[in-house]
C-alpha cells in the first residue's frame, strides 16, 4: 500500500502557510461545512467537533489520506468573538479586548481515512490586549485590514503590538494551527517531519 496522501481540509491561506514550515508534501480540500455553533455549545466542544468535521468532509475524496481539520474561535470570558468580517466589527471587537484577556481555543483532528481513526485535541493560547484607544485601534485596522481574523488582528504581522503579553505552548496556534501538537500527531501515524 503506497503511503498515505496528506491533506489539509482548509482554505485558509494562514493554515497553509504553517503547514508548509514542516517541509512535507500536502494538499489542501474546501471542506464544506455549517460553522455555526450549537445551543449552548462550549467553546472547546465547538472547535473540537468542527475541527473533525472538516476532515471527514474531505475524507471521502482521499481514501488512503492523512487528512488535518482545524478550527479556532476567540473567547472574552464565555463569549465567543468569531471573524470580524468588516471594520466596524473589528473595532467593537477590539474595543471590548482593549486590557482583557483572550483565550483562542483551536480544535485539531487528524484523520485517518484508511482506517476511519481520528485523534483530536483542543489547544488553548491566552492574549493579554493592551489598553486601546480608538485611534490606536483604527490605526492598526488601516494598515492590516484582519477582517478574517478570529479577534480583528494577526499576531504575525502588526497586530503584536496590540499585546502585553502571550502565553501558550506554541506560537502557531494562534495563528490557526498548533503545529507541536499536529507533529506528535502526524508522528503517530508514521509520518516524521524530520525522518524516522
Amino acid at each position: 500500500m503506497p503511503p498515505p496522501e496528506l491533506v489539509l481540509a482548509s482554505t485558509s491561506p494562514y493554515r497553509r502557510q504553517i503547514l508548509e514550515r514542516l517541509g512535507l508534501s500536502f494538499t489542501t480540500a474546501a471542506p464544506d461545512v455549517d460553522e455555526r455553533p450549537h445551543p449552548d455549545e462550549s467553546a472547546q466542544v465547538l472547535v473540537l467537533r468542527l475541527a473533525e468535521a472538516k476532515a471527514r468532509a474531505v475524507a471521502a475524496a482521499h481514501p488512503n489520506a492523512l487528512v488535518i481539520g482545524s478550527d479556532q474561535v476567540a473567547c472574552i470570558g464565555n463569549d465567543i468573538l468569531g471573524k470580524p468580517g468588516d471594520r466596524e466589527q473589528a473595532i467593537a471587537q477590539l474595543e471590548r479586548a482593549s486590557g482583557q484577556t483572550l483565550v483562542f481555543q483551536t480544535g485539531l483532528c487528524l484523520l485517518n481515512t484508511a482506517r476511519n481513526h481520528a485523534q483530536t485535541l483542543v489547544e488553548p493560547f491566552r492574549v493579554h490586549f493592551r489598553a486601546l484607544n480608538r485611534r490606536r485601534i483604527e490605526g492598526y485596522l488601516d494598515r492590516e485590514q484582519p477582517f478574517d481574523c478570529a479577534g480583528s488582528f494577526k499576531s504575525e504581522g502588526l497586530g503584536i503590538a496590540l499585546f502585553e503579553r502571550l502565553e501558550g505552548d506554541d506560537p502557531n496556534t494562534l495563528i490557526g494551527l498548533p503545529l507541536i501538537r499536529l507533529i506528535a500527531l502526524l508522528e503517530s501515524e508514521g509520518l516524521y517531519p524530520l525522518g524516522a
